[in-house]
């Protein structure tokens, strides 16, 4: 994929040369830092709701045929990373302002002595029990691997094509 350029250097006429065309790039997406961090912090909440995604336990992930859904509050979760890794729990609130989960039973003492939950990144937990109503059905129906067959798409049957051979 070669493309022909005219060239003109200080009003002579030079040969005609052979450049190479570019790769055309999704004219909205940036590698630079500064906006992709502008683009993360200011997203809106239906933005960061699929941000805020955890993978599935292996169970679930046979069961399901998914492998991350967005958390949820009342989701059960286990936390893999950090200081309280390998601890189980449901999910209290999804605060999305912050990024974060809190989930029952993980909590630290203040200087003052009061308790707060710690905010942990969902990307960090691991979902083992799903809070399941219609809308969280459509979604693993919609995400089902096994429906989305990629080896036949595009394809036709013999019989559906048959019918449209005496079409012209």
């Amino acid at each position: 994929s070669f493309q022909l350029a005219h060239t003109k250097n200080k009003g002579e006429e030079s040969p005609m040369k052979l450049k190479r065309r570019e790769a055309t790039w999704a004219k909205r997406v940036s590698c630079d830092r500064r906006k992709s961090r502008k683009a993360h912090f200011s997203a809106p909440s239906s933005v960061r709701r699929v941000i805020m995604s955890a993978p599935l336990s292996s169970e679930l992930r046979q069961k399901y045929k998914v492998r991350s859904l967005p958390v949820r509050k009342e989701d059960e979760v286990e936390i893999k990373r950090g200081t309280f890794k390998g601890r189980t729990g449901k999910i209290i609130t999804c605060y999305r302002r912050k990024y974060v989960i809190h989930i029952d039973r993980i909590t630290r003492e203040k200087a003052n002595g009061a308790t707060v939950h710690v905010g942990i990144h969902p990307s960090k937990v691991e979902i083992v029990k799903i809070k399941m109503d219609k809308d969280r059905k459509g979604i693993l129906d919609r995400k089902n691997r096994d429906k989305i067959v990629k080896g036949d798409k595009g394809k036709y049957e013999e019989s559906e094509v048959s019918p449209m051979a005496d079409v012209d």
